[in-house]
């Protein structure tokens, strides 16, 4: 019996579901810098001439 009560204590302590608005900040901050720095690095010259010269291969 005492087992019993104790499952139904323990299922009753659940953790947050998702995020609060802190960390749903810090995150959208993070994904914002990451798309920055992609910006940066596919603009420049050398990755856009790489990736010009895979795509004329793939289509060739």
């Amino acid at each position: 019996m005492h087992v019993h009560r104790l499952i139904v204590r323990l299922a009753g302590l659940r953790g947050d579901d998702g995020m609060n608005t802190a960390e749903y900040a810090v995150g959208t901050l993070a994904a914002v810098a990451f798309a920055g720095v992609l910006l940066k690095v596919l603009s420049s010259p050398s990755v856009q001439a790489s990736l010009t010269g895979v795509i004329n291969e793939a289509l060739k």
